[in-house]
C-alpha cells in the first residue's frame, strides 16, 4: 500500500521520466486533477494505465480522500498526478499526503520537474537560499500585507501569479519593494513559446501592462541586508522591558525583525544598563 507522488512535465512530454510511464502503467489506482490530459500524457508516453484512473482536482478532492485511503488500505498502489509538475505544490495532493502519513500509509515520489526550481536556475538571481511562495494573494489588501513582508525578505522568494493579475502585482511590487528589486518573470517554462524576462520590477511592471499569456513564475530578488542602527535597536529593546517584557523575549523579537543578531543586540542593552 503506498501512494506515489508522480511529477509530470511542465509542458515538453520528454521530460517525462521511464519511472513515469512505468508508475502509470502499473498503478491500482491512478487519480489525476485532469483525466483528458493524463490519457494525452499516456498516449504521447505509449503506455495504458492498467488500473481505474479517477479524477482528482480541487473541487473533489476531499470527497474523493476516503475511497483513495481505503484503495490504500487493501494494499494497493494509487499514483497522484496533476497538469504539471509535483503534486501538492500549489496543486492537489497535500491532504492526501497528510492523511496517509496520519494513518502510517507509505508515500513515495517520482521525482520530475518541477516550476519552482526550474525558474530559480533560469533566473539569474542568487539560488543558494530561496523561500516559495505558492500563488500570490488574488485580494489587492493581502497582497498588499504579502508584499509588505517580503520587504525585509533576504531570501529569493519564487511565486506563481495568474497572467491576468501579473501587471497589477509587479506594479504593487514596484511601489512597495521598489522599482529597482530585481526580479525575474518566467512565462511557458520548457514550452514552445517559452519566454523569461530579468528586470527591476518598475520596468517588469511595464512590459506585463501590453498582456501576458500563459503560465508565469516569478522569482524576486532577497532583500539587501541594512546596516542596523544599534543604539535605535537598544532604545526598542529598553522601551519594550519597561513597558512589561522580559529582556531576553523583547531583545529576540526585535533582532529577529532588523536582521541582527540575538546575543549582540542583548549584550548591547545589558551594557547600556550597566553603564548607567
Amino acid at each position: 500500500m503506498t501512494l506515489v507522488l508522480a511529477a509530470t512535465p511542465l509542458g515538453d512530454s520528454r521530460d517525462a521520466s521511464p519511472r513515469l510511464a512505468q508508475a502509470l502503467a502499473d498503478a491500482d489506482v491512478v487519480a489525476a486533477e485532469d483525466t483528458r490530459r493524463l490519457r494525452a500524457l499516456a498516449t504521447t508516453l505509449g503506455v495504458t494505465p492498467r488500473g481505474r484512473v479517477v479524477s482528482f482536482y480541487e473541487d473533489v478532492e476531499s470527497a474523493r480522500l476516503p475511497a483513495l485511503l481505503e484503495a490504500l488500505r487493501a494494499g494497493q498502489t494509487v499514483v497522484l498526478v496533476t497538469d504539471a509538475g509535483m503534486p501538492s505544490v500549489s496543486d492537489p495532493g497535500y491532504r492526501l499526503v497528510a492523511a496517509c502519513v496520519e494513518e502510517g500509509v507509505g508515500v513515495t515520489c517520482v521525482p520530475g520537474p518541477s516550476a519552482v526550481t526550474t525558474a530559480l536556475a533560469v533566473s539569474g538571481l542568487p539560488p543558494h537560499r530561496f523561500c516559495f511562495d505558492g500563488f500570490a494573494p488574488r485580494k489587492p489588501g493581502e497582497r498588499q500585507r504579502w508584499l509588505r513582508e517580503l520587504a525585509e525578505q533576504p531570501r529569493t522568494v519564487v511565486f506563481f501569479e495568474s497572467p491576468h493579475r501579473l501587471a497589477a502585482t509587479l506594479a504593487e511590487a514596484a511601489d512597495v519593494l521598489g522599482a529597482d528589486r530585481r526580479a525575474a518573470v518566467c512565462r511557458e517554462l520548457t514550452k514552445t513559446y517559452e519566454e523569461v524576462r530579468r528586470g527591476g520590477l518598475g520596468e517588469l511592471a511595464e512590459w506585463a501592462r501590453q498582456g501576458v499569456r500563459g503560465e508565469i513564475t516569478v522569482v524576486l530578488e532577497g532583500a539587501k541586508p541594512r546596516s542596523a542602527d544599534l543604539p535605535r535597536l537598544v532604545a526598542e529593546v529598553r522601551a519594550r522591558v519597561e513597558a512589561g517584557e522580559r529582556l531576553k523575549s523583547a531583545s529576540a523579537e526585535v533582532a529577529q525583525a532588523a536582521g541582527v543578531s540575538r546575543k549582540q543586540l542583548y549584550d548591547a542593552v545589558l551594557r547600556e544598563r550597566d553603564a548607567e
